[in-house]
C-alpha cells in the first residue's frame, strides 16, 4: 500500500524455496530499485523473513499477519471451545492499545491456559511480533492485520498457472505472473477506505 493509500505490486520474484537468502536477496533488490522506506511489513512468519526485513530495512515495524496467529491458536483448541475462545481473543486485538491487550491476554490465560497452555504461549513467544499495529489507528490496523492482500494477489495468479503443468523457464512463468499482476493493478482503482485519516 503506497503512502497515498492505493495497492502496488513492487516485484515478482520466482524462487526454488523461501530461505532468508532469498528473502534478503529480493528485499535488496526492491531497494536498489529505488524503495527507501517501509512503514510495516506484515507477515505471516516464515523463516529468515524479519531477520532479512531488519538487516535490509532497520526502521520498519513488522507485523505478523493475527489471521495466521488466531489459525495456530486455534489448531490446538477443541472444536466445542473454539467459539467462544475466539470470542474472548477478540478483546485482545480489539483492544485500544498494547497495556490493554496484554491485560486481556492475562484473562484469557487465566481463563483458557490451563485446558489449552500452547494456544496462549504461541502469542506469548510472538508477541513482539504481533504488538507492532497497536500504535497505530483502527483504519490503518484494518490494513495491517493480515496479509490478505497478498493472498489475494497469489490466488489470482494460481488461475492464471494452474491450466499449465510445467513451465520451460523461469523467465516464462515470470511472463504470464507479470502479465496477470497488470490485469490485477487495472482493478485496483480505489484508495483504501478513510485514506485521508489514516
Amino acid at each position: 500500500v503506497t503512502v497515498e493509500g492505493y495497492k502496488d505490486i513492487l516485484s515478482i520474484t520466482v524462487g526454488a524455496n523461501e530461505t532468508s537468502k532469498f528473502w534478503l536477496g529480493m528485499l535488496n533488490d526492491l531497494k536498489n530499485r529505488g524503495v527507501k522506506d517501509v512503514l510495516f511489513f506484515c507477515v505471516d512468519g516464515l523463516p529468515g523473513f524479519k531477520e532479512a526485513i531488519q538487516a535490509v530495512y532497520p526502521q520498519a515495524e513488522i507485523q505478523r499477519c493475527v489471521i495466521h496467529m488466531l489459525r495456530n491458536s486455534f489448531k490446538y483448541v477443541n472444536y466445542n471451545d473454539l467459539k467462544k475462545f475466539s470470542s474472548d481473543f477478540k478483546a485482545v486485538y480489539n483492544a485500544p492499545n498494547e497495556t490493554a491487550a496484554l491485560s486481556e491476554l492475562e484473562n484469557i490465560k487465566e481463563k483458557w491456559g490451563k485446558k489449552y497452555p500452547y494456544a496462549i504461549s504461541n502469542w506469548e513467544n510472538n508477541w513482539e511480533d504481533v504488538s507492532s499495529f497497536f500504535q497505530f489507528s483502527n483504519d490503518i490496523r484494518r490494513i495491517m492485520y493480515t496479509t490478505n492482500i497478498i493472498e489475494g494477489l497469489n490466488r489470482q495468479y494460481r488461475k492464471v498457472t494452474k491450466t499449465k503443468s510445467v513451465f520451460p523457464s523461469d523467465t516464462a512463468l515470470e511472463k504470464m505472473l507479470y502479465l496477470a499482476s497488470e490485469n490485477v493493478v487495472r482493478k485496483w482503482t480505489q484508495r483504501y477506505r478513510n485514506w485521508d485519516q489514516v
